[in-house]
């Protein structure tokens, strides 16, 4: 395992562990799997763990996990303030305790301002005390590091990294996000200032990875020695110092070997020009394709009337890359074939999915495009034969 880069201080392993995407098993967390799968992870190198206050069951999990192996004092946790639920200063303390409570431990390592999206909302929460309170949290060890994680502009990521003494940040960056989001600017803006940068969506909730082209499949196979998809992307993210850690959502103890052995392997400036005309040609060949830019982080989640909105975007996406009949297949069964139909047209455009969006999707007329693409007659023809709430 890497430990990289000059602002990397404590020394955090190149390869993150994100488990927001941690194995399910019936209607479940698989706790035998994952803890094998952590387990193998800290025996190889990885000390950072990502988790939030607002992914369900998560925080438990990793806790009573770690607190059975005896894990905990060789790892950092990384989790989140969810400030959005945050009224006053008592708030964040009992988010805070809650979350001590569930991940088993008296200190959180790296404490992040979770999807912290301008620099008026972080000063509105320093008006409520915010500042002074991670500072308390600070001196009684209880919080070890603080930052933000952001999706948005560069500008508004280089304004925030001024405006208080952050001493980590996380962004989504990628080899399709290279100039949106923060970006190269942002993620360099945040390197010269000493801040270590952690990585998230590195392949775009596996869209690098389940959603490529054909054509894009191709032209890694024939013009790289042997690396899959995820591969691909995650080299181009490592090949840049600036970059701290890779969180990747690991969900099989088959990728948290591919991950280690490549963080293993990869040292920055390692890919050379020709390496990088072939992300070049990828690129194009994605971009060509694209449809609905949905990461599937599922932040709009739940829906109020049901929606799989997640689950519509992928589909539809896939369904330029795989066919239209394939597509329409796989949204009837994931769609109108559940014991909760999950429809598109279910969307009675409240917004409140619009606001919780890290990319910033148009959700409402997106699902729009859903519904026309394959509520089609048959469609619903087909949908009212199949009655609903299926046992």
């Amino acid at each position: 395992m890497k430990y990289r880069g000059e602002n990397n201080k404590d020394g955090l392993s190149a390869l993150g562990f994100g488990c927001m995407r941690f194995p399910k098993k019936g209607n479940g967390f698989d706790h035998d799997e994952i803890e094998r799968e952590l387990k193998f992870a800290v025996e190889n190198g990885v000390n950072y763990f990502d988790t939030a206050f607002l992914y369900p069951g998560n925080e438990e999990i990793l806790g009573k996990i770690l607190e059975k192996t005896g894990l905990r004092d060789r790892i950092n946790i990384a989790s989140k303030m969810p400030h959005y639920y945050m009224k006053t200063v008592e708030d964040a303390e009992k988010h805070f305790n809650e979350q001590l409570s569930r991940l088993r431990t008296d200190h959180i390592d790296y404490y992040l301002m979770h999807m912290l999206p301008d620099v008026k909302t972080w000063r509105a929460l320093c008006e409520r005390g915010i500042d002074k309170w991670l500072a308390e949290k600070k001196s009684s060890k209880q919080i070890r590091r603080v930052g933000f994680s952001f999706h948005g502009s560069s500008d508004m990521f280089i304004r925030l990294l001024h405006d208080y003494d952050w001493e980590f940040a996380q962004i989504q960056y990628n080899y399709l996000d290279e100039n949106t989001q923060a970006g190269v600017r942002g993620l360099k803006e945040a390197a010269s200032m000493g801040i270590p940068v952690i990585i998230m969506e590195p392949l775009r909730g596996g869209r690098l990875v389940n959603a490529l082209p054909k054509k894009a499949l191709e032209i890694i196979k024939t013009s790289t020695p042997g690396w899959s998809a995820a591969e691909f992307g995650l080299r181009w993210l490592w090949n840049q110092p600036e970059v701290t850690t890779v969180l990747s959502g690991m969900n099989s103890m088959e990728m948290v070997r591919e991950n280690i052995r490549i963080a293993a392997d990869m040292e920055p400036g390692s890919l050379n020009a020709d390496d990088m005309r072939t992300y070049e040609k990828v690129i194009a060949e994605i971009e060509s394709k694209a449809n609905i830019k949905c990461t599937g982080c599922g932040y709009c989640m739940p829906c109020p009337m049901g929606v799989d909105i997640p689950g519509c975007f992928r589909i539809f996406n896939s369904s330029h890359i795989d066919g239209y009949y394939n597509g329409m297949r796989e949204y009837y069964m994931c769609t109108a074939m559940k014991n909760e139909r999950a429809m598109a047209s279910q969307c009675i455009k409240c917004g409140k999915c619009e606001t919780k969006c890290p990319q910033g999707l148009e959700i409402r007329k997106e699902l729009v495009r859903v519904k026309r693409r394959f509520e089609n007659p048959v469609f619903k023809l087909m949908t009212f034969l199949t009655p609903g709430k299926l046992k």
